[in-house]
């Protein structure tokens, strides 16, 4: 019986303007994100980045800019597209038998491969990076929301 799963990738920058990316165990590069479970979506954001870089932010530095719907496997996925302005620390592997370590790249220079909904997050908040990946349906969000 197929099911839908709602999930966030998470932008988050430096000060220099990078994008963090953290090497799965797989071998593809992804943005921090996971599961919402039973909370708002800013707060899964602020949980997934602490959970699995050590950042720290708040809701209210939350943007959500869109919400993506593609499907694999027979499963519905829905990707809430987040981007955190203001987070505090500095990126470990929090969880390193999933990601073995979070480092910081250029948005003209991302690794390959990236998980396919990094790829369609990060072409949504700038369409204009080189990134093919499968198609999926985009609603534009693009407002702050809170806790």
């Amino acid at each position: 019986m197929p099911h839908a799963a709602l999930g966030v990738g998470i932008i988050v920058t430096d000060e220099d303007g990078r994008i963090l990316l953290g090497r799965h165990r797989s071998g593809v590069h992804e943005l921090p994100g996971g599961k919402v479970e039973n909370e708002s979506v800013a707060a899964a954001v602020v949980r997934e980045l602490a959970e699995e870089t050590g950042l720290l932010a708040v809701p209210e530095d939350v943007e959500i800019l869109a919400m993506l719907l593609d499907g694999v496997g027979g499963v519905t996925r829905v990707t809430m597209a987040a981007r955190v302005h203001h987070h505090t620390g500095r990126p470990f592997a929090a969880e390193p038998h999933l990601v073995a370590h979070w480092s910081w790249h250029s948005p003209d220079s991302l690794p390959d491969p990236l998980f396919v909904p990094s790829g369609q997050v990060l072409t949504t908040w700038r369409p204009d990076l080189p990134i093919d990946h499968p198609p999926a349906y985009v609603y534009p969000l693009a407002h702050t929301v809170t806790a």
